[in-house]
């Protein structure tokens, strides 16, 4: 090989050894896994991503959704740490139905109460600077964080989220999901339980279908019926439960959402605005459920603008 080879292929193996090390920088690297709760035998845990020992970092938590029914703190999360500079803690919670609504929000807040008390310790956090995210019902566990925890999180990024869970989207039957193969009782009894689940997947999606084509979400998550009892729902409903003092908040939601109606956002930003809550509502037209069909470098724009807005908040 003369010269000009050697360099040519020292450059070629440098430009490949860039580019592996720019896909892994988009990748988390392996969490730390902490049980941060044990109940109703369940032992119920959480990833944290990109601690330091050497670093003091604020904390982004993220909730997946899953409608409450499914998923696990393991799945794909929005990329508001590209620069690695906060500790991405994802929790896991106890799923619908075998843990109803008030269990379900008891474990978010025991997963804030372990941030503060063993984070800065353990991860080397700044639990005065949080920052909460998800999407779906991720997105309405967010929500939920800006008035059912304290401390407050200082601020909220709520994509496809919704501030209301007794509308006629989800205690009537939705025209989408009748248009989607039927699911018999049959197929719900084999679909879930009656122990504990902190992850789930698999079959629970025909319980969510059948609680959509049926109108049943509300009874089925909280044991409830939002007929009889409406009282009963206001604490859980984030759009009812806004004030001068819930935190800065983005709201993220495409119009083109066949989930989680835009309105559900649209609402949302109305009682923040009655209240000056500083916010940003980010309409993503023809956006879908958690932006499915938006191209990724716009989805990526509309992320650095969430993190943009929360990080004058949170400073």
């Amino acid at each position: 090989m003369n010269r000009q080879e050697f360099l040519k292929a020292a450059a070629a193996g440098a430009a490949s050894l860039l580019a592996t090390r720019w896909a892994l920088s988009d990748e988390p690297r392996a969490p730390k896994t902490f049980t941060y709760k044990t109940a109703g035998g369940c032992d119920i845990k959480l990833d944290a991503y990109g601690s330091d020992p050497n670093v003091r970092k604020p904390v982004i938590v993220h909730i997946h959704g899953g409608a409450l029914i499914i998923g696990s703190r393991k799945g794909r999360m929005m990329r508001l740490n590209p620069q690695n500079d906060h500790v991405v803690i994802s929790i896991d919670y106890r799923l619908a139905p075998e843990t109803k609504l008030p269990a379900i929000i008891a474990d978010v807040q025991d997963a804030f109460r372990w941030i503060h008390k063993q984070g800065p310790g353990l991860l080397n956090i700044d639990p005065s600077k949080i920052i909460v995210a998800g999407a779906s019902a991720g997105g309405y566990l967010t929500l939920m964080t800006g008035f059912c925890i304290k401390p407050r999180p200082k601020a909220l990024i709520s994509l496809s989220g919704y501030g209301d869970i007794v509308g006629p989207w989800y205690s009537r039957p939705s025209a989408y999901y009748l248009q989607q193969p039927h699911v018999s009782k049959a197929e719900v009894d084999a679909s879930v339980g009656t122990t504990c689940v902190s992850e789930g997947a698999g079959l629970r999606g025909k319980f969510y279908r059948y609680c959509r084509q049926n109108g049943l979400w509300p009874q089925e998550v909280t044991g409830h019926n939002p007929d009889t009892e409406p009282k009963w729902f206001d604490p859980y409903c984030p759009v009812r439960n806004v004030t001068s003092k819930y935190p800065p908040t983005v709201l993220i939601h495409g119009t083109a959402d066949t989930d989680v109606p835009y309105e559900e956002s649209d609402a949302m930003d109305k009682a923040l605005a009655k209240f000056n809550v500083p916010h940003k509502f980010i309409s993503v037209p023809g956006g879908g459920h958690v932006l499915s069909g938006v191209a990724a470098s716009d989805r990526e724009k509309i992320y650095a603008e969430a993190l943009a807005f929360v990080k004058e908040h949170v400073r």
